[in-house]
């Protein structure tokens, strides 16, 4: 028994080592589309913190929740304070898995996302996370409600609880990928897969290749003015996101120095 489990451990580490290929993926409107129980848990979250109903939730445009937090405090008149972030995030956990049996139900799954995940996976030498401003405990609870969880390493991901902007998330994000997994990652091995605007210039700013899909609020033309790499309209096809990742990261070793 320790022999096989010595060599259970000595393949694991050979199969982290030959990871040479980061996907960062968009969560809502990308994966998952949730807005509904979303909003209901955020008028929870809001009421539980400030003991007054919500009126104004202000819209995500891929915000991460820390924003999203202090500018539906201010629209709705309350003055934030320091603990108001750290409640009102702990008040949405709560809310949230409250309601995580309606997510399947009254949410979806966009097209062609477990397939793409699936296929995706299958590409030599790729690690598989999320850069979402959606709090980590939330953003999984999205994707295990479709079953999109099973190609994805939450611990290498970034999150809307960290109070970053989202380019200097995705550093964040390399960053952790390079502690796990013993390789660099940057622009020239890393790509993120997203919806918005707001996704293109993180890649661009935090050191990224992009593919835009044109699932969500931006357009198509929208995400290739901000500067997308590759535009697809939306998941279905799973051979062309396979080829817009390949195409766009490449393996360190396979590079000239």
């Amino acid at each position: 028994m320790p022999d096989a489990v010595m060599a259970y451990s000595a393949a694991e580490i050979l199969q982290e080592a030959a990871i040479n290929r980061l996907v960062l993926w968009n969560v809502d409107l990308t994966l998952v589309d949730v807005a509904i129980v979303t909003r209901d848990a955020y008028a929870e979250a809001f009421r539980v913190v400030t003991g007054r109903p919500l009126v104004k939730l202000v819209p995500p445009l891929g915000r991460p929740d820390s924003e999203i937090v202090f500018e539906t405090l201010a629209v709705n008149g309350i003055v934030a304070e320091d603990d108001h972030l750290p409640r009102f995030l702990a008040a949405l956990a709560t809310a949230f898995a409250d309601r995580r049996g309606r997510l399947a139900k009254e949410g979806r799954m966009m097209a062609g996302a477990k397939a793409a995940l699936k296929a995706v996976s299958r590409l030599d030498g790729v690690a598989q996370t999320v850069l979402t401003g959606t709090i980590k405990s939330n953003a999984v609870l999205k994707l295990k409600a479709f079953g999109l969880d099973k190609h994805i390493d939450f611990e290498l991901g970034g999150y809307g609880e960290e109070v970053y902007p989202k380019a200097t998330l995705l550093q964040v994000a390399q960053s952790r990928a390079k502690q796990r997994l013993g390789t660099p990652f940057t622009a020239a091995n890393t790509v993120v897969i997203g919806d918005s605007t707001r996704d293109v210039q993180a890649a661009k700013i935090g050191g990224a290749a992009m593919i835009g899909v044109a699932s969500g609020r931006s357009m198509a033309s929208e995400l290739r003015e901000a500067g997308a790499d590759v535009v697809l309209p939306d998941l279905s096809d799973a051979s062309e996101v396979v080829a817009a990742v390949a195409a766009l990261t490449a393996p360190l070793d396979s590079r000239a120095v």
